[in-house]
């Protein structure tokens, strides 16, 4: 059981170093040129739709009402701990 578990977290730290540095890639050359302050104003926007669109349009067929919540808790601050660890480069 403790094997399982050790490696469900492996595979689960995996996948979201993997996205964070697919969208850090995706964001840093999408809004590099508008210079720091527009960069920051774009991760906000993007933070702030994207936690919207967890609470009010994501609905998890099969589970009861906690589990959901739990869901979109959890998810919600994937996206804020995520979107908030960029930072400008200015290189």
């Amino acid at each position: 059981m403790t094997e399982n578990t050790g490696e469900i977290q492996a595979i689960n730290t995996a996948w979201q170093i993997a996205i964070q540095e697919i969208l850090r890639m995706v964001i840093r050359d999408m809004y590099h040129t508008g210079g720091e302050q527009a960069f920051m104003d774009h991760i906000k926007r993007i933070e702030e739709g994207a936690v919207d669109s967890i609470y009010t349009d994501l609905r998890l067929r099969g589970t009861d009402e906690w589990t959901e919540m739990l869901v979109k808790e959890k998810a919600s601050n994937f996206v804020t701990t995520l979107l908030t660890s960029f930072t400008f480069d200015r290189a």
